[in-house]
């Protein structure tokens, strides 16, 4: 059940933060390569985004790829989630008194964000790919052109095999490994310190708002150079062997945007990365708090009293 929760919590939020993902990925890709205006700037900010792809792509154009973040999102947080919810559960996170030990949730919520990423980096490809694809006057990176979700994962096998389903799944586990550990960790000490002070304790849902604002922050900042490796290596295109046009892997992507982009080409498109990340992460993990208190209150009780008789 730990699993499920965890998967439909995410699955709810991306419905909401898809809009934010998909200015986030084009902005991520404007001026790939390029040193700094030296390249058309098609999208100016976030809300400039928002607005030429709903401009020229209708209001449709800003949810591309929500069956495909739907079930990515459910496939990589079913397990992150779930995973460190058991440990949780199980007392391998806190302390005698309840309180989580910084160390050990740090290990933990990386290690289950690595395991997450790596089942359902096939579909951040595949959904990366298809919310880059873009009416011809506002394009940027490599278009792909695929009809749907079967057509690009037919695509993706008969070119570059099974194992071109999972090109850059190494940046999207390191980007899951500093992601998920920043988010979770933070979350969880946020709200253990809200506990201490009686902070919204008559308010549990708020207190959760506020832990998870902060733990968006913290995400954001430490993850987006590896969000944007990772995006640049999903959407690039390849040769007939299958491999890279542009980047030859992960190290090979950082030395390339750092000499050619500098340091800022790394937090490209950071605002829109956090208006997508804040109500995700927001209401992801606030959506995992009200189904946990959903399964102590119905399943979890009702295998205790199965147990008790």
């Amino acid at each position: 059940m730990d699993f499920v929760i965890g998967g439909l919590a995410a699955g709810g939020a991306s419905i909401f933060s898809n809009p934010f993902d998909v200015m986030k990925t084009r902005m991520q890709l404007q001026g790939e390569l390029k040193a700094r205006g030296h390249h058309q700037v098609i999208y100016r900010n976030a809300l400039h985004a928002g607005y030429l792809i709903a401009k020229n792509e209708g209001f449709r154009g800003l949810q591309k790829g929500l069956g495909t973040a739907l079930m990515m999102h459910f496939v990589r947080n079913s397990t992150r989630l779930g995973l460190y919810q058991w440990f949780h559960k199980n007392g391998y996170l806190t302390d005698d008194n309840g309180k989580t030990i910084f160390y050990k949730s740090a290990v933990v919520s990386a290690a289950t964000g690595a395991a997450g990423a790596f089942l359902g980096s096939p579909l951040f490809l595949i959904k990366t790919q298809l919310q880059s694809q873009a009416a011809e006057q506002i394009s940027v990176g490599t278009q792909h052109r695929h009809k749907g979700l079967y057509a690009a994962f037919r695509t993706i096998h008969d070119k570059e095999g099974i194992v071109g389903l999972w090109r850059g799944g190494v940046a999207t586990c390191m980007r899951a490994v500093v992601g998920s550990s920043a988010q979770l960790t933070s979350f969880a000490i946020s709200k253990d310190v809200l506990r201490e002070y009686d902070v919204f304790l008559r308010y549990p849902i708020v207190g959760s708002f506020v832990a998870s604002f902060i733990g968006g922050i913290f995400q954001c900042l430490m993850m987006n150079p590896f969000d944007l490796v990772s995006i640049r290596l999903y959407n690039q295109g390849v040769d007939k062997n299958g491999k890279g046009v542009l980047y030859n892997g992960i190290v090979d992507a950082f030395i390339k945007i750092g000499r050619k982009e500098g340091f800022r080409g790394f937090y490209k498109g950071v605002t829109a990365s956090y208006l997508r990340l804040a109500p995700h992460g927001t209401l992801c993990l606030v959506f995992w708090d009200i189904l946990k208190g959903f399964q102590e209150k119905y399943f979890d009780r009702s295998k205790r009293s199965l147990h008790a008789s």
